[in-house]
């Protein structure tokens, strides 16, 4: 199984990466919150990867995390009616703190927003997957430093957007920018800096 690939980015969209290594060019399947950690074309890349087998095809999907990957796969191996398209489009939608903590408080609206997932496939995702989420997040020792401005289990990200939701933000706007504000602030930033960003000041 190949479970990450490192090379050169060559070609990148919000939702797909082409990445050349030894002379092949590999096109995977990512979803648009990995799309905004890629580097500039031209870069060295490293994609945590599943690949998909049908029988008339296979497909990579790739992520910027093992723990995002791992997500992704506890999803299309686990609830009914959740494919590898609808999988993306959930991770396109949410980050992964905002997403294993809407399912942990079964909040069923939120996850009812992302793109064609409807309230019973949310309320499945809720049912099935609730007592395995923690098993996808890291949680780092004390005074370990954070691998990824959104590390699973980093609460930060998450403060800050229901901060941002209280202040009348719609929950997708706002985990879109406060993964901004993380991006651009880096690893070190507290709540109150992420909710200063993503507002502006």
């Amino acid at each position: 199984m190949i479970t990450s690939i490192q090379g050169t980015l060559a070609a990148a969209t919000p939702l797909q990466a082409t990445v050349e290594l030894n002379g092949l060019g590999y096109e995977v399947n990512i979803p648009v919150t990995t799309a905004e950690k890629l580097p500039a074309t031209g870069a060295q890349v490293k994609l945590h990867t599943l690949v998909i087998y049908r029988e008339d095809a296979q497909t990579l999907y790739g992520f910027a995390t093992p723990e995002e990957r791992d997500f992704f796969r506890l999803m299309i191996e686990n609830v009914t009616g959740i494919g590898p398209k609808s999988a993306l489009n959930i991770m396109s939608r949410l980050s992964l703190p905002l997403l294993e903590g809407a399912i942990r408080d079964g909040d069923v609206a939120t996850l009812a927003k992302s793109p064609g997932i409807g309230k019973k496939t949310a309320e499945r995702l809720v049912v099935e997957l609730r007592t395995k989420v923690g098993a996808t997040a890291a949680f780092a020792p004390a005074g370990a430093a954070p691998s990824a401005a959104s590390a699973p289990g980093d609460h930060r990200l998450r403060d800050a957007v229901l901060a941002l939701a209280a202040l009348g933000y719609k929950t997708a706007d706002a985990d879109a920018t406060v993964r901004q504000a993380a991006l651009a602030l880096g690893p070190a930033a507290t709540t109150e800096q992420l909710i200063k960003k993503s507002l502006g000041r």
